[in-house]
C-alpha cells in the first residue's frame, strides 16, 4: 500500500451548544487543488465565523498545514490535523465551517468540537488505498484455460484479468499487487510445469477499498 486517502468529497455537520460545524472533506494532489476548494468556500460561507482548516499532501505526509482562522491558538487546525494523522490519511484537505450559537465553548470544548467534526466526517467517507499493481501478459494453449480459469477461482491472490485475446494461444493481459507477483509466478509454474510464457509490462497505481 502506497497511502490511504479518501475517493470523493463529504459533508457532514454537527450541532454542538447551538454553534454549527459544517466539516468538508476534499481528495485533493496539491497546494493549488487545497487552496481553490478554500477559496470557494470561503465565498460560499462569507457569513461564517471561522472557516478552519487542516491538509496533508504526499505519499509520506511530507506536507502539513492548518489555521484555526481567528479561533484561539492551537483549538481547530491542530485537533483537525491530529484526527487525518491519527488515521494515516494524505492527499487530503479538512475544512470545519463555524457559524457562532452565542455560547463560548472554551478550549477545551473547541478542541473537541473541531475533532469531532472531521472524525464524525470521515465515518461517512470512503476509505480508500492506493496500491501498486504489475501488469503482465501471460500467453497459455487452450488446453490450460481450465486449469488457469480454476486457479483463478481458488486462489487468494488478488490477480485481476483485465483483457483476454483468443488467437493460436490464449493471452491474458493481467493485474496483481506489486508483492504478490512472486507468488503469482510460483503458482503459475507449480501448476503448469514452466509450460508458458510470462511478459511484464509495467506498473500502475490504482485505487480499492480500504478494509481496516
Amino acid at each position: 500500500m502506497n497511502y490511504l486517502s479518501i475517493q470523493a468529497p463529504c459533508v457532514h455537520e454537527i450541532d454542538i451548544k447551538k454553534s454549527r460545524f459544517i466539516c468538508y472533506l476534499f481528495p485533493v494532489k496539491n497546494v493549488e487543488e487545497a487552496d481553490a476548494h478554500l477559496t470557494q468556500l470561503r465565498k460560499e460561507h462569507y457569513k461564517a465565523t471561522h472557516r478552519c482548516y487542516a491538509y496533508i499532501l504526499n505519499e509520506n505526509a511530507s506536507v502539513q498545514k492548518m489555521s484555526d482562522d481567528g479561533e484561539p491558538a492551537g483549538t481547530a487546525g491542530v485537533p483537525m490535523l491530529e484526527v487525518l494523522k491519527q488515521r494515516q490519511l494524505t492527499y487530503i484537505l479538512a475544512v470545519v465551517v463555524r457559524y457562532f450559537g452565542g455560547t463560548k465553548l472554551g478550549a477545551g470544548g473547541l478542541i473537541r468540537a473541531y475533532g469531532q467534526a472531521v472524525s464524525h466526517a470521515l465515518e461517512q467517507a470512503n476509505i480508500i488505498q492506493n496500491i501498486s499493481q504489475i501488469i503482465g501478459k501471460l500467453n497459455l494453449s487452450y488446453a490450460q484455460i481450465d486449469s488457469f480459469n480454476y486457479f483463478l477461482t481458488q486462489t487468494d491472490l488478488p490477480v485481476s484479468i483485465l483483457e483476454t485475446q483468443y488467437t493460436d494461444c490464449v493471452t491474458y493481459q493481467f493485474a496483481v499487487h506489486l508483492t504478490d507477483m512472486d507468488a503469482l509466478q510460483q503458482h503459475l509454474n507449480e501448476r503448469f510445469n514452466g509450460e508458458f510464457s510470462l511478459e511484464i509490462l509495467g506498473e500502475q497505481t490504482i485505487d480499492i477499498p480500504y478494509i481496516p
